[in-house]
């Protein structure tokens, strides 16, 4: 009798899992069966109209990038990083791939919410950033600075000694964070990047001699065939090594499940029954991680294979636009933990309606090929723009419709 499709723990450390059980309780959404959404398939129609407003608005020669941090070092159209590798050029295509992982990997992993009222005032430009771009604009100083390096002679990388000794007093004051500019779950920030130095100084098998997030290019790179490398490759590499730096999660047969959650209707057998994966923060990641490796000159194929992201952006938008609608409206007055029945429902319906969403954005803007744009494009272009476009005309400092009790390392 063969094995059931993600029966197993490591069955659910891919995309493939995360689209499945999101599409189960989507379909219990829209057989009336979830305990706080109402699903409404007719509004999806002006929710791609929405989406298709931004685009045009921000791109009218269609030419969308990925969804990517990338797009928030580039912030005030200054290209920072690009003038990083202008002014101290890497040793080779391998060594500045080494480095942009180094950065990337550390700056997603920063990038839950910060909250309404954080800003970051950068010292180069003089402007101050919120939010996602905040975030992503002081990593880079960060990194800039040699915070991630425990070589002085060789700032711009992170290693494992750095990481695992960085306190939450030094990342508070790398964030300008205080009581007069509050930054949500710095200490579970804190506590991420120390395990991730933690776990690199244990993997050499994943992050190499140097015990760097670099090495992880290496790893992909060994995966590669005939210079190409699946994007389902790229995200299996960061889940199998970055599982162990999830904070109290669940742990299946001795795997850590990382941004894995309970929900009864989500259906499955045996030990995985009633889990829903998202790893949201892991495929930002790898999203985040195309450029460095086309840069390289490896070929990324597969990108259908990767989900939309579960993010209050992404989620935001669906429920500003009628898509979805509480059951009962009082729950949008009080915040919801992570783990919470409500916020797997609107994480799972999230996933699924983007692949919804998708091809309808697609015929309205004349692109037949799911190719020419990919999901990857569409966030980007797109629904994570129009969410917060939404969020700024309906909300006071473009708060999302639901609030979520963070711990920094989910959102």
């Amino acid at each position: 009798m063969p094995v059931p499709e993600f029966s197993t723990a490591r069955s659910l450390l891919s995309a493939r899992a995360v689209r499945a059980r999101a599409e189960t309780l989507l379909k219990a959404g829209f057989e009336g069966r979830l305990d706080h959404f109402v699903v409404d398939a007719d509004r999806l129609g002006p929710c791609a109209d929405a989406v298709v407003e931004t685009i045009r608005d921000a791109y009218p020669d269609l030419a969308i990038p990925y969804h990517a941090r990338w797009r928030h070092f580039a912030v005030g159209g200054f290209e920072r990083w690009g003038s990083l590798v202008h002014a101290a050029p890497f040793a080779d295509p391998a060594e500045q791939a080494r480095a942009a992982f180094d950065l990337v990997v550390v700056s997603v992993l920063l990038d839950a919410g910060a909250g309404p009222t954080w800003r970051y005032e950068e010292g180069r430009t003089g402007e101050t950033y919120a939010r996602s771009e905040g975030l992503a604009v002081a990593s880079f100083d960060m990194f800039v600075s040699g915070l991630f390096s425990s070589e002085p002679e060789d700032p711009f990388r992170a290693d494992a000694r750095a990481l695992a000794s960085l306190t939450e007093a030094e990342l508070a004051e790398a964030f300008q964070a205080g009581p007069t500019n509050p930054l949500v779950g710095l200490s579970g920030r804190t506590a991420l990047l120390n395990r991730l130095g933690q776990v690199a100084a244990a993997d050499p098998e994943g992050f190499g001699p140097q015990a760097r997030p670099g090495g992880l290019f290496d790893r992909m790179k060994a995966r590669a065939r005939d210079g190409e490398v699946s994007a389902e490759t790229v995200l299996e590499v960061l889940l199998t090594h970055l599982g162990p730096i999830w904070p109290g999660r669940i742990v299946l047969d001795g795997v850590d499940l990382g941004d894995t959650w309970r929900h009864p209707l989500a259906g499955g057998i045996g030990p995985t029954e009633g889990l829903v994966p998202f790893h949201k923060l892991s495929q930002w990641l790898a999203y985040s991680l195309l450029e460095p490796l086309e840069e390289a000159g490896l070929t990324v194929t597969g990108l259908g294979a990767l989900t939309g992201l579960p993010e209050y952006r992404n989620g935001g938008l669906f429920l500003d636009t009628g898509v979805l609608s509480l059951r009962r409206p009082e729950e949008a007055s009080r915040p919801h933990p992570v783990d919470s029945r409500l916020v797997v429902e609107w994480r799972a319906l999230t996933v699924a309606l983007l692949d919804l969403l998708a091809p309808l954005v697609r015929e309205r803007l004349g692109i037949a090929d799911p190719d020419a744009l990919p999901l990857a494009k569409v966030l980007e272009g797109g629904t994570w723009a129009t969410g917060r476009r939404l969020a700024r005309s309906l909300r006071p400092e473009g708060a999302p419709p639901l609030a979520i009790d963070s711990d920094g390392t989910v959102f």
